[in-house]
């Protein structure tokens, strides 16, 4: 039963290292029954910079969210983001020798694994492979190709790779907590399954995650990913203009940025000042609010624009009927909504991963700087892509996974993540079966 499956996702961010335990109710909604969170020292912009860092926090977090569910956590997905992050489009196609049968799942299965062997750049490889849509023969634009006939067939994908090293190091880390990894995903997808409705994902929309050390920005029309991007500033950057701004400490430039900052600067009064502490044997500093402003409406503006600029390189800028939706952290920033809408001329509003959650006593998960972990809970219970369903359903058995001995692994007994299943059909099945 899917509602006995519980999961768990870890989002290992720059400003923090999170784990979410979760299980579907009987309504279908995701309840939480855990949450671990520890500072993240060991990353930088979303990639693991100190290996004993990130483990030590991950071990924290893990250990906060097993006493609070009562959960022993051995298997988690796990989020990866950072600038290393490409994505690209790419072709590929088979050609069919028995025509007189349907094209099957195997058929679209074997096409898409044949995207896995392409030639990546030394030190990449594919973490996502993301059907867009398919020809057979000479028809084109068709979402589901299972069940016609046809000789040829022909799929456009979108192929996402990250550098082996940061992949490696995140499993490094999470090996050595003690977990094992059963998804890796890339974070604005994980973040989209949590805010993004069905109805926004057939219009067009772009989904923009402000997280500490990233920006990540994914696209989607007609129910499809069509663009994925990370830029490498966040949070963290604001916070540092701050700093150097105001000429105060780290930890106090963070309180004035969640406190008291704006991203308009028109919007803050001029009357308004904060007092900070002094250093030792120092007069308290006095910070005007309306200066305070200034210096984050600059740097939240060359965020925003160069979103932009990835929204219009996508070529889906004068296609997204649903606008842009702003989650991460950073999203909670006051007058963001007022400043993209300015800058994109495009219906803007923040994402909150309410939708899918049921009745919970941790009220803090329905922030926007969870919506990522609530996402990598999600990937447990349905796959980032709709049609894998239908792709795998019809010969289950195959790539279902066994369950595990103990009940208690914290994660998925019951299926494997989406790469997992595509390539275990795959090695099982194409072999075996008469060559098409």
């Amino acid at each position: 039963m899917q509602n006995d499956k519980i999961v768990v996702g870890l989002d290992i961010g720059t400003t923090k290292v999170c784990a979410l335990v979760g299980r579907k109710n009987e309504f279908g909604k995701l309840e939480i029954l855990g949450m671990g969170k520890a500072t993240s020292e060991g990353v930088v912009r979303g990639i693991v910079s100190n290996i004993d860092k990130t483990v030590e926090a991950i071990r924290k977090a893990i250990r906060q969210a097993e006493e609070q569910s009562g959960i022993n956590i051995g298997v988690v997905n796990v989020g990866i983001a950072g600038q290393h992050i490409k994505s690209l489009l790419h072709n590929g196609s088979i050609t069919r020798q028995v025509t007189d049968h349907e094209i099957t799942v195997e058929d679209v299965n074997r096409l898409t694994n044949d995207m896995y062997r392409l030639v990546t750049p030394p030190g990449s490889e594919i973490i996502h492979v993301m059907p867009q849509e398919y020809k057979v023969d000479y028809e084109e634009g068709i979402v589901d190709p299972v069940g016609m006939s046809g000789v040829r067939l022909e799929g456009n994908f979108h192929i996402i790779t990250a550098q082996s090293n940061a992949i490696n190091n995140i499993n490094k880390c999470v090996s050595r907590a003690g977990l094992e990894v059963d998804q890796l995903i890339l974070e604005p997808l994980a973040s989209s399954m949590s805010v993004l409705s069905e109805e926004e994902k057939e219009a067009g929309v772009a989904l923009v995650d402000v997280g500490g050390g990233t920006t990540d920005v994914a696209i989607f029309k007609d129910n499809i990913i069509r663009h994925t991007a990370v830029l490498p500033f966040g949070g963290n950057i604001i916070t540092s203009d701050i700093k150097q701004g105001c000429m105060v400490m780290q930890n106090q430039a963070e309180q004035l940025k969640v406190k008291f900052g704006r991203a308009i600067a028109d919007e803050a009064s001029e009357n308004e000042i904060v007092s900070i502490p002094g250093l030792r044997d120092r007069t308290p500093k006095e910070i005007s609010l309306k200066n305070l402003a200034y210096i984050i409406e600059a740097r939240m503006e060359e965020i925003v624009e160069l979103v932009y600029a990835e929204i219009v390189r996508s070529g889906y800028a004068n296609s997204l009927a649903g606008g842009i939706v702003v989650t991460g952290g950073g999203s909670q920033l006051q007058n963001l909504v007022q400043l993209v809408e300015y800058i994109t001329g495009m219906d803007t509003r923040i994402g909150y991963p309410n939708e899918h959650l049921g009745r919970s006593k941790i009220d803090a998960v329905k922030s926007p700087m969870y919506a990522t972990s609530v996402g990598l809970v999600l990937a447990g219970y349905q796959p980032l892509d709709q049609r894998v369903d239908h792709y795998t359903s019809v010969n289950e058995p195959v790539y279902q996974k066994q369950p595990e001995p103990k009940s208690t692994t914290g994660s998925s007994n019951t299926g494997g993540g989406l790469l997992q299943k595509l390539k275990g059909f795959l090695s099982d099945d194409i072999d075996n079966k008469q060559s098409y």
